[in-house]
């Protein structure tokens, strides 16, 4: 296989047509480099949109009430449907449900501590809702079960909420003013993907009980145990019959009660980035063979120049398998320094954009509202992708070469 005077043959070859050996090389190096490019972008596109997903459950989902717009058993349409404690009980009870949460909004609250004042946003919930909304403890706990059940006078702080009362100061155990009322600082929250934690969180109970909120719930907040579409959409309308049973109200009547299934949304945008990955891969394929049809026809006019050449060497002895060997190793040789090339410029300029992207995000990374995250390439299928090419790169030398080696010497030596 190393046969120095065969390279010399070879590299005296590439060096006497220097113009024809670059613009082989460079259909392949970018053949290659366009894939890296491809499937970085595409990359990068799937894991913004993932990330974006995962700022809350996956398979979470949002039911809230509104207003009946078909008639039911002989009762009108327009009519208000208000939840109760006891519909998060029900939905709680739904084969397919993981965890659920009631929620009372209060809207903007005042909090206050010492001279420190503000308007921010009090959510009201279980426990649960910190699984639901993937909610992030900096500090302390957050609400349990017994803070409902014994309507404790507690609250889970966003994180700019305890910045803009106590400053650098130690906040949990202390007791902060809402609406006047105070509750005790048990946690310090903040919420992936958000860039403003003002949301304040407390057990639905109290809130209920001290604010005038009854039993009454806005909404509810769940998780639900699914995988496939099928079975996401199965439990969605498991949960819209029971509601229309205790509400009254026709099942299909989705303007009483409004459902936002975030795992069928998930599914279905995963399913158009596999559909998008599919189509880059197309696309990269065929600009890669692209190349390598190049790397064919270039070596077919190397046989067509050297035809005279190859005559006199098989005049004097050498064998096709020679021939062809010493056609197929500067096919190769081309195919791989150049393939290599296109490889570690395709993923370096990936990679960079990604160190900027990672500089620019800063420390804390928000993920919200991005579309292009981590645009870097696996490097196995980048390795693969360049083997694949220098095995397609002999296969293209290997036609050419097997023309050159059937060439009868006398043939050949009358060639012009």
């Amino acid at each position: 296989m190393f046969d120095i005077d065969k390279w010399q043959e070879i590299l005296a070859t590439i060096k006497k047509n220097k113009m024809r050996t670059f613009l082989t090389g460079f259909s392949v190096a970018w053949g290659i480099f366009m894939l890296m490019i491809l499937l970085g972008s595409g990359n990068g596109l799937s894991n913004g949109v993932a990330a974006n997903f995962m700022n809350d459950a996956v398979n979470a989902m949002w039911i809230w009430t509104g207003e009946t717009k078909i008639p039911y058993q002989g009762m009108k349409t327009g009519r208000p449907i208000q939840f109760h404690n006891e519909d998060q009980e029900i939905v709680q009870k739904v084969a397919g449900v993981g965890v659920s949460s009631g929620r009372y909004f209060m809207g903007n609250t005042r909090y206050s501590y010492n001279k420190e004042s503000g308007d921010y946003t009090t959510i009201t919930c279980h426990p649960e809702l910190k699984d639901v909304e993937n909610l992030i403890l900096e500090e302390g706990r957050f609400i349990n079960k017994i803070d409902i059940l014994q309507n404790r006078k507690v609250v889970v702080l966003g994180a700019d909420i305890k910045k803009a009362l106590f400053k650098d100061s130690t906040a949990l155990g202390e007791y902060v003013n809402v609406n006047n009322v105070p509750f005790k600082v048990i946690g310090i929250s903040t919420e992936p993907g958000s860039t403003r934690n003002r949301n304040a969180y407390m057990p639905v109970s109290t809130a209920q009980m001290i604010f005038m909120g009854s039993n009454r719930l806005h909404n509810l907040a769940l998780t639900i145990d699914a995988k496939t579409l099928d079975e996401s959409r199965a439990i969605e309308e498991q949960i819209r019959n029971v509601l229309a049973k205790k509400h009254k109200f026709d099942p299909a009547d989705e303007s009483a009660v409004g459902l936002y299934n975030k795992l069928e949304n998930y599914i279905q945008t995963m399913k158009i980035f596999q559909a998008i990955k599919i189509f880059i891969w197309i696309i990269g394929i065929g600009t890669l063979i692209a190349g390598i049809v190049g790397v064919s026809n270039i070596m077919l006019i190397v046989v067509k120049e050297r035809t005279k050449e190859i005559g006199i060497r098989k005049a004097i002895g050498a064998s096709p398998s020679s021939v062809i060997g010493l056609i197929l190793l500067e096919s190769i040789m081309i195919t791989t320094i150049a393939g290599y090339i296109g490889l570690v410029l395709g993923t370096g300029l990936m990679e960079m954009i990604n160190y900027f992207m990672v500089q620019s995000a800063g420390p804390t990374p928000d993920p919200q509202g991005t579309i292009f995250m981590n645009p870097t390439v696996d490097f196995n299928i980048a390795v693969s992708a360049t083997l694949l090419l220098i095995v397609a790169g002999a296969i293209a030398g290997y036609i050419p070469a097997k023309r050159a080696a059937s060439i009868k010497p006398i043939v050949a030596l009358r060639d012009e």
